[in-house]
This record gives C-alpha cells, structure tokens and sequence, in this order.
C-alpha cells in the first residue's frame, strides 16, 4: 500500500487507507505496508488509524537506515518496518555520498536499534539487482546476525531479468539462513516474471500492489502473480482468489487509477469477447478462449458487439437478454449491427436491442420520456439538477444534488422511478469525438437493476445531456418488463 500510493498524483486519507487494508486483510495479505511514517503528520493518522483496526495482517512502515524513520515507525505502534539500506554503488556514492563500509554498519545498527524497540524488521536491500552480489551478501549476513528476521531483494528500476533473478535466488536463499523476499518494479514489464522466478527459486515472499499501481510504470501486481502460481504452477496461496477482481475495483476507484482495458485478468477487456471465431468456440467450450473462467477471480464474461462479430457473437448476446431470432433475423440483425461498428461506432446494449426489436417486430414504447432537465451549479453551489419526465404517461418532477452537475442530474432520474426500480449506474465514461470547445462528445454508461446489467450511450455537444439520453435510453431498457427480460417466439 505503501509504494502503491506513491503513484504519481494519489494520496490516501486516513478512511480510505483503512477501507483499503481492510479488503487486503480480507483478500488474506499477510503483510500490509501501510505508508512510511516519516512522511507527514498525515501519513501517521492514515497508519495509526489502520494498526487500529486489529486486522490478522502483519502492519508494516517503510524505514530508510535514519533513526527518526524507526522512531515515527514506533511511535505509529506499527508490527514490523521495512528497513530499506541502498546497496548498489550508484546509490552509495551518488545519493548517500558514503562508502560500503559506513553503510553496512549504519544498516547494522538500525537493525539493533529497532529491533530493542520490539519491531519485526525485514531488512532491504535497494537496487539490489545492479549491486555487487557479494556485498549484498555480505550486508544480508550482517543483518541477519544483528537481528534481522527477513530479508529482501528490490529491484528497484525494474533492471531484472527472470534467468537472473532466479540464479540470484537460488544463491541467496543457499548462503544466507533468512527468509528472502522478493520486490520487482515493473519498468521493462518483467515484475511478474521476475517475481515468479525468484519465488521458483525458493524466494518466501514476495512484495506486490493491487493492480500493479506504483512509481513510473509500477509494481508487481498481486492478482497476476496469485493466479500465475494458482493456475500455471498449482501452487495455492492464502489469498481469497473470488476477491481479487472487487478488490481490484474498489483500490482502482480509491486511488482514481483507472485500469488499462488489456490489463491482464482485472482490465476490462480480460474477459470480453466479440470476434465471432471465438465466441463460436466458447459456445462449445469456455477453455477454448480463456484460460481460467472469470468467476475465478469474482468476474462475468462479456460479449462485445462491434465489426468483428459474427453470428454466433449476435446469437449468444441476444440469448442473454431472452431474445430468439430466426436464421434470416439473425442474419439481418449481424448485419446491422456490424455496420455500426464499421462507423466506429461502440455497440451496446442498448443498440443491439434496438437493432433486434425492429427486425423482430417487438415495437415496445418508451415507458420513460424526458420532458426537461435543468442544473443549478457555480463556484458555491452545490450542483442540483430538477428532472420533468412521463412513466407510463404520469409526470413525475423530481430533483437531485450531486458531487458535479452530470452526478445531480442522473441522481435526479434515479430518484424519479426509485418507486418502480432500483436503479445502479456501475461505470460512466466519456470520448471527444471530436476537438474543440463545441466537441462532439460520446457518454457511455454501465448500468444494474436485481443483477442484470446493460450498457447504453448517448451523443451531443452537450456532456450532461449526452449523459442523460445514456441514462435514460438504459433506464428504458431495465424497466421494460417487470421482470427485466422480453421474450421473442
């Protein structure tokens, strides 16, 4: 947690520390890094306040070799501290300005002197892949006879190869009586690989980050090395595996990091498909196109309509909202739906039903029909949105406030049928189709009601009414049938 927050940009109060290490107590982490206590009064709360939660996991504060990071540390009531000693001579000579000596007895004495202090220390060693061996070695062995109950190898700028890293291990854990950790960045995108190899190699544990967040290009990521040791070398952890995608999810909202849509096993597109080729396969056999089934790790499989989707991709979709065609209407539906993804357009839900009720014959009207919708927002006013709508021919007036006008605006049309659905929007996001100040802009939404989900869009100048035509188009299209799902002989 510690290194994951220092990503560029994220800073972590107190409530969301807490709410974070709660999850990864949850998940099963054996030890959580909840900040550096050095580094502000603020940090300390943040710390303080999760040791305060009593949680299984070992709480852990980032310590350098000074005195005063150990003594923020304790005054933080912390279980351990990872003491992180510079190691390679590029950080001896450049940032310390010291020598190999003075450092090894610094680290040695702040190794004793934390550990009288009652702390669990694993001591670090930082750039430890472009270091002399030998004197890492030497500095290892020091500080296990001082005290030190784990060790650890950070390949700080990610330099590491997997040959590497797992002849460096097999070394390591064969001269030196401790336990060895293993901490990757992932500059070159080897963190994972060279995480694995290390602990192959017989490393005990191995430091990550959820979703792979952390300095520059980031940390190892714990949910790739879990379902790496799971499922490709059968090798079972403690780690809840039905949890990593919420919690995937919960860090990525918390921290306002987005996660890449390829981002292997928790990006968005890990379990979606639409190329009709595969969705064919998967039709047979799920194992034919994924290599572990997306309720693994607390997922769903998805389908994407779009150019490249085949019969098969349009068939399994419209199964999924109770839909059945004929071989002509399939065909025709495929093609239509194909031509809007040939315009670049992104295909919903909402779209495909469209499509599908106009060559299946299914003329259902709106039974939501916006009338107006105002926002009230300024530098000092709370952003509030009135909505003017019909439901089934009755007007309904309703308002909402929100964080930002769009959020008043759609809190105002939840709020509106709250009578008839409980409404959940999961994701929203927003495309410039265009450049400029009068931009075209492309809002497209993610919404639930009782489990079922669907996707819609909306298009125009204006951001917050794009926003609404999305909402509403999905709102329709949740309500349609008491039951949320229309039949088709």
């Amino acid at each position: 947690m510690r290194d994951g927050e220092q990503t560029p940009g994220v800073s972590l109060e107190p409530e969301k520390k807490v709410w974070i290490a709660k999850n990864l107590d949850a998940l099963g982490v054996d030890v959580i890094e909840a900040g550096s206590a050095v580094t502000s009064e603020g940090e300390r709360d943040g710390i303080r306040a999760v040791v305060k939660e009593g949680l299984r996991a070992e709480i852990c504060s980032f310590a350098r070799i000074v005195k005063s990071d150990i003594d923020h540390a304790i005054d933080c009531d912390v279980d351990s501290v990872h003491l992180v000693v510079p190691v390679s001579d590029l950080h001896i000579t450049q940032k310390l300005k010291k020598d190999r000596t003075t450092v090894k007895q610094i680290a040695v004495d702040m190794v004793e002197y934390a550990k009288k202090h009652g702390l669990i220390v694993e001591l670090s060693g930082e750039d430890a892949s472009r270091a002399d061996l030998d004197y890492l070695i030497d500095v290892y062995k020091a500080g296990v006879e001082a005290g030190a109950d784990r060790l650890c190898f950070c390949d700080t700028v990610g330099v590491l190869r997997p040959e590497g890293a797992y002849d460096i291990f097999r070394r390591l854990t064969t001269e030196v009586k401790a336990p060895i950790s293993i901490h990757c960045h992932d500059d070159f995108g080897l963190a994972t690989a060279n995480t694995v190899a290390a602990l192959r190699a017989g490393a005990a544990q191995a430091h990550v980050t959820v979703n792979g967040v952390g300095e520059r290009a980031g940390n190892t990521a714990l949910e790739e090395v879990v379902v790496v040791l799971k499922s490709l070398y059968g090798v079972n952890t403690r780690i809840n595996l039905e949890n990593l995608y919420p919690t995937s999810k919960l860090v990525s909202r918390l921290m306002g990091i987005p996660v890449a849509p390829n981002k292997s096993l928790v990006g968005e597109n890990a379990f979606m498909h639409e190329s009709g080729i595969h969705v064919h396969g998967l039709m047979a056999n799920t194992a034919t196109y994924e290599p572990i089934t997306p309720e693994t790790i607390g997922r769903k499989r998805q389908i994407m309509l779009g150019k490249h989707a085949g019969r098969s991709t349009v068939e399994l979709a419209l199964q999924g909202f109770g839909l059945n065609a004929t071989a002509t209407q399939l065909d025709e539906i495929t093609k239509q739906i194909k031509s809007l993804g040939d315009k670049g357009k992104h295909v919903t839900d909402a779209d495909l039903m469209s499509v599908a009720d106009s060559v299946l014959g299914n003329h259902s009207v709106a039974r939501i029909k916006l009338i107006d919708c105002t926002i009230l927002s300024g530098n000092h006013a709370t952003p509030t949105s009135s909505v003017k709508l019909t439901l089934d021919g009755q007007e309904i007036v309703e308002s909402g406030v929100g964080v930002g006008p769009v959020d008043a605006a759609l809190n105002a049309l939840r709020r509106s049928i709250a009578g008839v659905a409980d409404i959940k929007l999961d994701e929203y996001r927003v495309e410039a189709i265009t450049g400029g100040t009068d931009a075209l802009v492309d809002v497209w939404v993610k919404m639930s009601r009782d489990g079922r989900v669907i996707s819609a869009r909306g298009a125009g100048p204006d951001i917050i009414m794009a926003s609404v035509q999305a909402f509403v188009e999905g709102m329709n299209r949740l309500i349609e049938e008491k039951n949320g799902v229309k039949k088709q002989a």
